[in-house]
């Protein structure tokens, strides 16, 4: 990677504003106090690693989890200034992690082309809401070190040894009074390093868990960047064009694009800003779209692929069975909200959408048998469209000519706000009588289901439109499906699965939580999806009021406490063994009932578990099953 020639010592770091209010507000700067913020601090140091990988002085960055839930990010960057700081009096380095909007990443002047991070924001952060920060500085031939205890400064910057070497290495411990927990989440963490390995092609990204007796770990390093990114993601799908197509420009707005079609029907684009994810997309993705939408109809007008009377294939149905990674990184980069999840400069649509128009036409022209291949999916999904579009005329006319448009098994509730209000999806008309029986009727609605649904996961639109399993919870949601669902639509501020605690149930839960995924995602992303978790275990006694068991753990816990004497243990197939009262009391009753929300924290990783455990490929189903059958529970033979 070439290196941004520039100077960076002190006087590159620019102060904006100093560290108040950090502590007290720590949502405004990291999101949550929850598990997630606490991932972001990881994010932020290793961040300011990447930016020196960026600036092309960086080429591993090393993270450990170490015992006690302390990280260490180590690095083989430049190492932050140690000079004296005009402004502050202090060192640059100590700057940096005391006072708020201080670093290297400000104006024309700055040490860095382009940055992600928080601009200055995270090192700062980090430190006001750690319980101690240590920062070890190679740099200038010395060693240098520097200690903080919750944002203050107990040892500034000391010479505590020589060195040749350069780079910087931070320690850091939570605050276990700010955060809800200190367990890092190993996975999740791997996860984000190796898509940020992804998008800095070249750049050794290393993660090592100690925590438990046996560590873990894992190193990244992909010379291809986002032509690997995309057959990692495409990895358990079948492949149109077996390379992925690749674009890149350099100058004030280096740009990197991947693309490559499958024949599944799902679309999938990511796209980042300074390796920022920017899950909204933005005018980089506006650019991205509107050229793969008008190269393709142009290629398939002048190849007399498509007719003139046969009109424009639309964008959706062009970005049918795409994965494509767009990557841009912008010196001063525009963000709508602090969680930067939207790209706002207006100049980008037009190089990226130019770029594209160039590069992709001349790699269709070269390649006509793969445009061929494609632009015949392309054509299959519009017709599928139209099919579509007839199916949900068809059930809307068939609607309005019914006294309501809603499911004839729905048993509706009274509350007419959808935020307090909430549908049970029931499996069976058996469980669906005792619910409807033994629901609150004011906000709980019912909806049963019998048998197996459709797995979308293999299927277009039209089909769904048509199939009597999934039409009825298209209709109770009231949001439509897929380009059409719209979140502030929705009849019910809670959509909740309840089914059977056994093999059958979990298989009505994945193939509905595919379908949202697929065709109802912002419902899963707003978090209004919830998963019932009925019990497992009736323990009865005569003169013993019964005690409810929802998992094994819970069922020994309870034998220990109450005795074992005398006891009747009845394990639970079904939701339609419990009568009303029963399944009011044990699952539906606000008070008591636990709820599980579905989160979806990492499209990636979603998207590729929907893709293995309902896709058409054997092979890795096989080998996700081999690999968590020693995690089941409660299978029924």
């Amino acid at each position: 990677m070439d290196k941004f020639e520039h100077e960076y010592g002190a006087d590159q770091i620019q102060v904006l504003e100093g560290l108040e209010a950090v502590r007290k507000r720590p949502g405004m700067y990291i999101g949550s106090v929850s598990i997630r913020g606490l991932h972001h601090l990881v994010y932020e140091i290793v961040d300011n690693s990447v930016d020196e990988a960026l600036a092309g002085y960086c080429t591993h960055i090393k993270v450990t989890i170490e015992p006690g839930n302390i990280i260490c990010v180590e690095d083989d960057g430049r190492g932050i200034p140690v000079g004296k700081h005009a402004k502050t009096g202090i060192s640059a380095a100590e700057t940096v992690y005391t006072v708020l909007h201080a670093g290297g990443k400000f104006g024309g002047d700055s040490g860095y082309k382009v940055s992600g991070g928080l601009h200055g924001v995270g090192a700062s952060v980090v430190n006001a809401l750690s319980q101690w920060v240590e920062v070890t500085i190679q740099r200038d031939g010395g060693i240098y070190q520097m200690k903080f205890e919750r944002g203050k400064t107990v040892m500034p910057l000391q010479k505590i040894g020589s060195s040749e070497k350069t780079g910087t290495k931070v320690r850091f411990l939570a605050d276990d009074t700010i955060f809800e927990t200190l367990e890092y989440q190993y996975e999740v963490l791997e996860n984000r390093f190796r898509e940020m390995a992804f998008l800095t092609k070249g750049l050794k990204i290393s993660i090592e868990d100690l925590r438990e007796e046996t560590p873990k770990s894992a190193t990244f390093h992909f010379e291809g960047g986002l032509i690997s990114f995309v057959e990692f993601l495409n990895k358990n799908k079948e492949k149109i064009n077996d390379k992925p197509i690749y674009i890149e420009k350099g100058g004030d707005f280096p740009l990197e694009i991947a693309i490559q079609y499958t024949t599944s029907y799902s679309e999938n684009i990511y796209s980042f800003v300074n390796n920022i994810n920017t899950i909204e997309g933005g005018t980089h993705l506006e650019g991205f779209k509107r050229s793969l939408t008008k190269v393709f109809n142009d290629y398939a007008k002048s190849h007399n692929i498509l007719k003139e009377k046969d009109g424009n294939l639309q964008g959706e149905d062009i970005r049918e069975g795409i994965t494509a990674v767009i990557s841009v990184k912008v010196k001063e980069p525009q963000f709508e909200g602090q969680t930067k999840t939207k790209l706002g400069n207006s100049e980008i649509t037009g190089i990226v959408q130019s770029t594209m128009n160039e590069t992709l036409s001349a790699f269709l022209e070269e390649n006509p048998n793969i445009a061929k291949a494609i632009l015949e999916k392309c054509i299959s999904a519009s017709r599928a469209r139209e099919a579509a579009r007839k199916a949900r005329e068809l059930v809307r006319r068939k609607n309005a000519l019914e006294s309501s448009t809603l499911p004839g098994k729905l048993a509706d509730c009274s509350e007419k706000d959808a935020k307090k209000c909430e549908v049970y999806i029931v499996e069976g008309d058996s469980a669906g009588g005792s619910a409807k029986q033994g629901r609150d009727r004011r906000f709980q609605a019912i909806l049963p289901l019998w048998g197996k649904m459709l797995n979308v996961e293999k299927s277009r639109a039209d089909k769904i439109y048509n199939n009597d399993k999934l039409q009825p919870v298209i209709l109770a949601v009231g949001a439509g499906i897929g380009n059409d669902f719209d979140i502030n639509k929705i009849r019910y501020g809670k959509v909740i699965i309840m089914a059977d605690a056994d093999v059958d149930g979990a298989h009505i839960r994945t193939l509905l939580l595919t379908f949202f995924f697929r065709y109802m995602r912002p419902l899963i992303e707003n978090g209004n999806v919830y998963l019932a978790q009925p019990p497992l275990y009736k323990l009865s006694k005569r003169g013993m009021q019964d005690v409810y068991c929802y998992s094994d753990d819970e069922l020994t816990q309870k034998l220990e406490e109450i005795g074992r004497d005398g006891i009747n243990i009845q394990r639970y197939k079904g939701l339609g063994e419990m009568n009303p009262e029963q399944l009011w009391e044990t699952t539906m009753n606000p008070e008591t009932r636990i709820l599980v929300q579905v989160k979806m924290d990492d499209a990636i990783k979603a998207d590729e578990t929907f893709t293995v455990l309902m896709g058409d490929e054997i092979g890795p189903r096989r080998e996700f099953i081999e690999k968590n059958a020693k995690y089941v529970k409660n299978l029924d033979v």
